[in-house]
């Protein structure tokens, strides 16, 4: 009886409790027409409830606490809506009705400072594209990169976009970060952004924020050139269940596609999850690269000519490609003010990549990560753990040389196709983790906001001894930083930035980097002046890298020549950035101008791999012990060094008009050049007595321009965009795309020892001219039928051009890609 008694006191207490409780419902619709908005986001301020609306409009708010609340509705397109309600106990109803309009410069972005902060308020230059324009485009977002001012796009191969900002680009370029939700997405031997390698899916991402010009103080060394912030969505505001089915058909006519579904649910106000997969398929554009090397004729005597000329094609060449990914996340939130979100994330990909010396054949390249966060109200703390496998990828270039190497040899076209094609180290294995950890703390002292943290790394390299200095084990590497963000608000629209950041390095030891701006904000826009410095590391395969029997042998120790000449390791890259900037609406509602003008100092610049001669020593190590092919090398050695100061400037101009809120066009205008010293010999990067185009590797148009046209109506949507890139010289290590050159008295100049002719052969690559001087155009329309189906059609490069945009890529065509997305 005494049971029965308690039993029913603790119901009837739980039923008071869930009486003493409050839920808010309601629908959100287009004011025009009464349509059902779908997808637009409902928070209760100064907490993390929230949810959004489904598939007919309508929300559900639930386990609230009685009282005053302020609840904001937000939509893509639309004014936001506040609105202060008085919850009761039991059942509170809401119904909004959105405006639909234009919110220029409102957008909340975090890149710039690591919170929220409103665009025009933000003391970087950020680039935006957020969730509805992810959605309404049915192809890859990264071509929605291409259509942001300020950035060298280019596409390397049919799943492969990438992009560079302000210049210096290469092959084997990693002074662009790339981060996702907090977490570096890089190689941890390479340093290179994960691009294609990457764990998420286009479903999940709630925007995309780029940074042009260097961010080191928050997000530390290599956030150098730019830097590229995916957000992706919070299930409790994103709830439903997506599923896309997008195939589409290459120029060469070869079909690909991609199966992609997300599944986001909130459980009740203290639980939420979210899981998404993709499997994208399909094959490479058509092209072979050459591949050269120097065959004696047997009954000649002579270098076969074809060897010199036409190049040999890529032995064995897989142009099928595949990508496999899956993520999921588990949000738990002990109260209104606090989060800890666990996600995980894994990738298997099959593609090809373009290097400095031909392309890799990339062949079951896994990443892995775990991620664990915690958000209170100034608190923020993370720990992850990310991992980078493969077996089997290998060079492409160099296996095709060990072939013939090994015909020549006596070997019979069976054998030479084994094992023993890859005894040249062709073959590249990783088997590399990295672990990862910060501390953040940020607090509002009447004007003065204050961000300051602590960020440790744990880098462990393991290639087996396939690519690194690592046959004893994995290399490990620790590094340690701290920065200080302060923003101090002086009233009337005007508050200054001061940054300083200090970074530890087992390698190359201590440095600092700070960042200091002025912002002014007013009725006519946001002016801002920054200054800002910041450092390209060298990365673990430029410190200990061993490739191809140690002929690239990496430089963290330095190198004793035979001559005596001593070659210092190599350190960090410096850069220091002045910029000038404005956003704000010309003519108020319909014209909006974000325009930038910048000016760069950069000094001991991080070269390319370089021959620099035939070594004796390796630090204080012998080449005999460091180089595994020493008896056919002798301890010659190419590596990679510092040099050299040059000076950059540019702007960038976008500009958006609004014809009505739902149909607008943008015009985007972007310049780059340079000046350096040429008597200062410091810059004399290749040795040969003169400064000149060839020390000094810009790899960037001077020009660029885009055109394009939007319309999100509510049930059609589509754009139009058009292109233009200057035509430009690329050289990178053996890949090179120029004009023919020659000096002022008519004679060829030399690059690596072979005349720079274009349509002829280079050192080891075949020259087939400039990049860029293409303009390319791309469309999509889609349409939704109601508020579960809609469809969608789009074409990259609409009229199937081939174009150069890359060295050791096929040339770009067309895409042509369909969608259905069915949302339940």
């Amino acid at each position: 009886m005494k049971n029965l008694i308690f039993t029913l006191l603790v119901c009837l207490c739980g039923l008071s409790l869930a009486a003493q409780k409050a839920s808010l419902s309601g629908t959100i619709s287009d004011a025009a027409n009464g349509e059902a908005l779908i997808g637009a986001t409902i928070v209760v301020m100064n907490t993390n409830i929230g949810t959004s609306t489904d598939a007919t409009g309508k929300f559900m708010l639930e386990n609230l606490d009685p009282g005053a609340v302020i609840i904001q509705v937000s939509f893509l397109g639309y004014t936001s809506e506040t609105r202060e309600v008085e919850l009761k106990s039991g059942e509170n109803t809401l119904d909004l009705t959105l405006q639909a309009g234009i919110t220029l410069g409102e957008e909340i972005v975090v890149s710039g400072s690591k919170k929220p902060e409103k665009l025009t308020e933000s003391p970087a230059t950020i680039e935006t594209i957020f969730a509805r324009e992810i959605e309404e485009y049915p192809g890859n977002p990264g071509e929605l990169i291409a259509r942001q001012k300020g950035i060298d796009y280019f596409r390397a191969g049919i799943a492969t976009p990438a992009f560079n900002i302000r210049g210096f680009n290469s092959n084997f370029n990693s002074k662009n970060l790339q981060v996702t939700d907090g977490r570096f997405s890089t190689l941890i031997a390479t340093g290179l952004p994960l691009g294609p390698l990457n764990t998420t899916i286009k479903e999940d991402i709630e925007r995309l924020e780029v940074i042009l010009g260097p961010n080191s103080t928050l997000y530390g060394p290599n956030a150098h050139n730019g830097l590229l912030n995916t957000i992706t969505k919070d299930p409790r505001t994103s709830e439903g269940t997506t599923i896309v089915v997008n195939p589409g058909v290459s120029g060469d006519g070869d079909l690909f596609y991609s199966l992609r579904a997300r599944h986001a649910q909130k459980v009740n106000n203290k639980f939420a999850y979210k899981v998404m997969a993709e499997y994208t398929a399909g094959s490479e554009f058509d092209w072979v690269d050459s591949v050269y090397i120097d065959r004696i004729n047997e009954s000649t005597g002579e270098l076969e000519p074809d060897g010199i000329t036409e190049g040999y094609e890529e032995l064995e060449l897989n142009e099928d490609v595949s990508f496999l990914r899956a993520e999921a996340a588990l949000y738990y939130s002990p109260n209104k003010t606090t989060d800890i979100i666990f996600n995980t994330g894994y990738s298997n990909s099959n593609y090809l990549s373009p290097t400095n010396v031909g392309r890799n054949q990339i062949i079951d390249w896994r990443i892995n990560y775990y991620q664990l966060r915690l958000n209170t109200k100034n608190f923020f703390a993370q720990v992850y753990y990310t991992t980078s496998k493969t077996d089997d990828t290998y060079s492409i270039d160099e296996r095709t040389k060990q072939y013939y190497r090994l015909l020549d040899s006596g070997f019979s076209d069976e054998d030479a196709r084994g094992e023993a094609s890859y005894a040249s180290a062709a073959r590249f294995v990783d088997d590399s983790r990295r672990l990862n950890a910060e501390v953040q703390y940020n607090n509002s002292f009447g004007g003065l906001e204050l961000i300051t943290g602590v960020q440790y790394q744990l880098d462990q390299a393991d290639s087996k001894g396939s690519y690194l200095l690592d046959d004893d084990g994995s290399i490990d590497i620790n590094q340690v930083g701290g920065y200080a963000h302060l923003n101090y608000n002086f009233g009337a629209g005007f508050k200054a930035i001061a940054a300083l950041r200090a970074d530890y390095h087992e390698i190359y030891d201590l440095n600092f980097v700070p960042k200091f701006g002025l912002v002014s904000t007013s009725d006519i826009g946001t002016f801002r002046l920054t200054y800002g410095q910041g450092i390209a590391a060298p990365t673990i395969i430029n410190m200990f890298g061993d490739l191809f029997n140690g002929l690239i042998l990496g430089n963290a120790e330095g190198f004793t020549l035979a001559d005596g000449t001593m070659i210092e390791n190599q350190k960090v890259e410096r850069l220091q950035t002045f910029e000038l900037g404005y956003r704000g609406q010309v003519v108020k509602n319909k014209l909006f101008l974000d325009a930038n003008a910048y000016y760069n100092i950069s000094r001991d610049f991080l070269s390319p791999v370089t021959v620099i001669g035939v070594a004796t020593e390796r630090g204080d190590t012998p080449m005999s012990e460091v180089q595994s092919g020493f008896a056919g090398l002798g301890g010659l050695v190419a590596t990679y060094v510092n040099f050299g100061e040059v000076f950059t400037y540019g702007l960038d101009i976008g500009m958006t008009y609004y014809f009505r809120p739902d149909l607008s066009a943008t015009v985007n205008y972007s310049y780059f050049d340079f000046d350096v010293d040429e008597n200062n010999m410091e810059n004399d990067f290749n040795n040969d007595g003169v400064v000149n185009f060839l020390d000094i590797l810009v790899n960037a148009p001077t020009n660029k321009a885009s055109l394009g046209i939007n319309y999100n109506g509510s049930k059609i949507y589509g754009s139009l965009f058009g292109r233009w890139v200057q035509e430009y010289n690329y050289f990178s290590s053996f890949q090179i795309a120029s004009e023919t050159q020659v000096d002022d008295e008519g004679r060829p100049i030399i690059y690596r020892g072979v005349p720079i002719v274009e349509n002829a052969r280079g050192r080891d690559a075949f020259n087939y001219g400039p990049l860029g001087g293409f303009v390319t155009i791309d469309a999509s329309i889609g349409y939704r039928f109601n508020e579960k189906y809609s469809v969608a059609v789009a074409a990259s490069n609409l009229l199937n051009e081939d174009i150069r945009e890359f060295t050791a890529s096929p040339p770009t065509r067309g895409l042509y890609t369909f969608e259905l997305m069915i949302k339940l």
